[in-house]
């Protein structure tokens, strides 16, 4: 199923003023023709002064500042605004109304180029980006959403980054970019539910007919006529509107209603390494496509030697007889260069291809990659198994959110001294090698029947779900008291830990809540904690 994800900037010319006026709060001049930094050098760039751009407006004097094309204006800066300027008046009527109005001419060059980076930024979501000219983004996530967590994470973590750049931007997902697009710039944003029948013609139907991305001249017709909405424009006759105004209305409709498939043409971000193989006659079988993952996985990893990385991110693009494209993405936990397992992890997401007519190119690019660092391999001592292969497997079929492993935390208390972190995360710590623990805990502890002599003795049988074990070994008691700086109630609490075994061999890791002779520091019962 389909999912893409647009992203509106609503303010995308207004921060090219906001770049200026860094500019000349750091340099003390004032430019007033069109500049290469039309927009702020985007993401992981600074200014002299070490801001990020786009720190925010009005960071300067409060100088009015504007954006001409033609002799109309198309974009304010807030000082402007302050004044009673606004986009799409006239030049002359704005500079009568402000003395000392600075007056930027408009460069869509170089906006054009600004988001075009912003694209090939984006690219770290899912390998089909596509700019959206002229202040928006297309991102193709089908297949690549559970690398990042689902799609409210993923649009979680677009935004944050984002406005951590200073910009402005509202972004929605739906099956389809007609509704993608009309719901980030007309509606609330969010997430479009996928798999509804019907969906997208009702979400759709309340926007306005700007939504349907018809040229101006078109809309000012489709108004004089009576249509301000996209569902009454659906419902109306199809014929003579088309006749009136061409086939590109009959398509937007389409497009907006789901009935028509609407390609987005993907950006391809300069890869260092990267391999495409294109066929006489097309393809259509996964066998078919498995061949040409191996010759292609073997192109990529001798390049990948030859400069010493090793692959994180990998993405396979399918170029379709019928013009569109099928992308699928990999991503590893640590750097590799294994074609074989690079090649068994592209192979299992085969199924998520549909091959349409056929596919008459592959192409495989690295889209990131780390140095390898080489280890020393002893003679001596036997190795350790390396499970990043099985974390990446693990990773590409369940989703990186859940895969984790348990790392060591600063506390006496059991339940909590452990926690989640990625499965790949270097080991920080660990527990005392004296106060051996459970490789499972019960969460939470499960209350048990138990015998034994007060106050230090260890039980002598317990039942736990209704089977009784007769225990013939035990270490304990290790006493654990409560963490008083954290809860009242644990100021003279304690628990008497046990390790025991049962007559079968198993081992048991128990606990009494109190010391055995104060009531107030435990009730004196007993609990299954772990099991060793």
């Amino acid at each position: 199923m389909r999912r893409v994800v647009s992203v509106w900037f609503p303010t995308f010319s207004t921060d090219r003023l906001r770049r200026l006026e860094e500019e000349r709060d750091a340099t003390g001049t004032v430019q007033t023709s069109a500049s290469p930094t039309s927009l702020p050098n985007l993401l992981n760039k600074r200014d002299r002064r070490g801001r990020a751009p786009c720190a925010g407006p009005g960071e300067g004097p409060g100088l009015p500042e504007i954006i001409v094309s033609g002799r109309l204006v198309t974009a304010v800066n807030a000082a402007a605004g302050s004044l009673g300027l606004r986009a799409g008046m006239k030049l002359a009527q704005a500079q009568s109304l402000v003395a000392g109005l600075a007056v930027h001419d408009a460069d869509p060059a170089g906006d054009a180029a600004a988001l075009r980076r912003l694209a090939e930024w984006c690219v770290r979501y899912a390998p089909l980006v596509a700019d959206d000219p002229p202040d928006g983004l297309w991102i193709d996530v089908t297949g690549s959403t559970h690398l990042h967590g689902g799609e409210e994470r993923l649009l979680h973590d677009l935004l944050r980054r984002l406005h951590a750049q200073g910009l402005a931007a509202r972004v929605a997902v739906a099956d389809t970019p007609a509704v993608a697009h009309a719901v980030a710039r007309f509606g609330s944003g969010g997430a479009v539910p996928p798999n509804a029948d019907g969906m997208e013609a009702a979400v759709m139907a309340d926007f306005p007919i700007d939504a349907l991305r018809l040229p101006s001249g078109m809309l000012a017709d489709l108004r004089l006529m009576g249509f301000e909405r996209v569902g009454l424009l659906a419902k109306a006759a199809r014929a003579p509107l088309v006749r009136r105004f061409g086939p590109l209305l009959a398509a937007r409709l389409d497009q907006a209603a789901g009935r028509l498939f609407e390609p987005i043409m993907p950006i391809v971000p300069p890869a260092s390494i990267q391999a495409r193989l294109a066929f006489v006659e097309p393809l259509l079988t996964a066998e078919a496509f498995s061949t040409v993952i191996g010759r292609l996985v073997d192109i990529v990893c001798d390049g990948l030697e030859r400069d010493g990385l090793g692959a994180r991110r990998l993405d396979l693009l399918f170029e379709r007889v019928d013009g569109t494209l099928q992308a699928i993405r990999i991503a590893t936990a640590r750097p590799g260069r294994d074609a074989r397992h690079l090649g068994r992890m592209l192979n299992e997401r085969l199924e998520q291809v549909d091959p349409g007519l056929g596919v008459e190119a592959m192409r495989l690019i690295i889209a990131a990659a780390d140095p390898v660092k080489l280890e020393q391999v002893s003679l001596v001592e036997p190795a350790i198994p390396d499970i990043a292969p099985l974390v990446d497997r693990l990773a590409n079929r369940l989703g990186e959110s859940r895969i984790y492993r348990i790392a060591p935390l600063e506390s006496d208390v059991p339940e909590r001294s452990v926690r989640q972190i990625p499965a790949m995360s270097p080991v920080t710590g660990g527990w005392p090698a004296d106060l051996p623990r459970p490789v499972r805990l019960l969460d939470p502890p499960q209350q048990v029947e138990a015998m034994a002599l007060l106050p230090d003795h260890p039980p002598i049988a317990f039942t736990w779900r209704r089977v009784r074990h007769r225990v013939r070994h035990a270490d304990g008691p290790e006493r654990i008291a409560g963490e008083w700086w954290k809860r009242d109630r644990e100021w003279i609490s304690v628990r008497d830990y046990f390790r025991v075994e049962d007559e079968d061999g198993r081992r048991f890791w128990l606990f009494r809540r109190g010391n055995g002779s104060d009531a107030d520091t435990g009730d004196m019962r007993w609990f299954l904690h772990g099991f060793f």
